[in-house]
């Protein structure tokens, strides 16, 4: 090994201020807007912008514009380049802290069972994707479901297509559902993917296990050159569904920021 290193790596120097540890701990839970975040941690907007605007050019933190109110942006932690970060940092330490780089598995029998629930506007895209990963990835272990705040008639033939084509995933019997057949119910998690369903969705859990996820709409042209932004959609809700395997092997009340 050659001589001491003076400088840090850049995830031990971004992560290492306590508010930006703070920005990233909230955005690992749920997307969320800069006013949010202010309320959230107390401090002056200014100074969250200032270091969310670090974390990004680090790598870290994504943003997007919301779907809702397209002046405001939704902040979210980009978990895969933490990871790889995270690898670097243990290289750059000692070689016996190498990292494969892959998500964590998490128990896939937790008890008790949980309930989740995915909520998107039309119920015909993003919701239903979300659905099929999480039911794909834990093979009945978790008690998933899908509705909208407006559904659609059907599903949309390239959301059908992307799981069944990439994923091998057949949901062309499925039909969205309305949020209102969903009234009375309770869920562990309940997770919006759309911007505009996140304003509207009922209190249908604990606030402990409400998250969103800001992803924007693939059905934006009804022409073919839609499928790509479906490919890519549904490759985006697979990895957060990855990255959510852990945070459902734990209590609902443990993953408040």
């Amino acid at each position: 090994m050659g001589p001491p290193s003076h400088t840090a790596p850049p995830f031990v120097r971004l992560a290492a201020h306590p508010l930006r540890w703070q920005l990233l701990t909230a955005l690992a839970r749920s997307d969320l807007r800069v006013r949010e975040l202010v309320s959230l941690l107390g401090q002056p907007q200014n100074l969250v912008s200032y270091h969310l605007r670090l974390l990004r050019d680090g790598g870290l933190v994504t943003s997007t514009r919301s779907s809702f109110d397209g002046r405001d942006s939704y902040y979210h932690l980009d978990l895969d380049s933490c990871i790889h970060a995270l690898a670097g940092t243990g290289l750059a330490l000692h070689p016996a802290l190498r990292l494969d780089g892959t998500t964590p598995a998490a128990p896939l029998h937790p008890r008790p069972r949980r309930t989740v629930l995915f909520v998107c506007t039309g119920n015909s895209a993003r919701s239903p994707i979300a659905e099929a990963h999480l039911r794909r990835h834990t093979v009945g272990h978790v008690q998933v479901t899908s509705a909208g705040s407006r559904p659609r008639p059907q599903l949309h033939p390239y959301a059908v297509r992307v799981l069944h084509d990439r994923f091998g995933v057949d949901v062309t019997d499925q039909r969205p559902r309305h949020l209102d057949t969903l009234t009375g119910r309770r869920f562990d998690y309940v997770i919006t993917l759309c911007d505009k369903a996140r304003e509207v969705c009922p209190d249908l859990g604990s606030p402990a296990g409400r998250l969103h996820w800001s992803i924007p709409d693939p059905a934006t042209t009804g022409t073919r050159e839609d499928y790509p932004a479906f490919l890519r959609i549904a490759a985006d809700i697979d990895t957060r569904v990855r990255h959510l395997l852990p945070v459902l092997a734990t209590e609902p009340q443990e993953t408040r920021p």
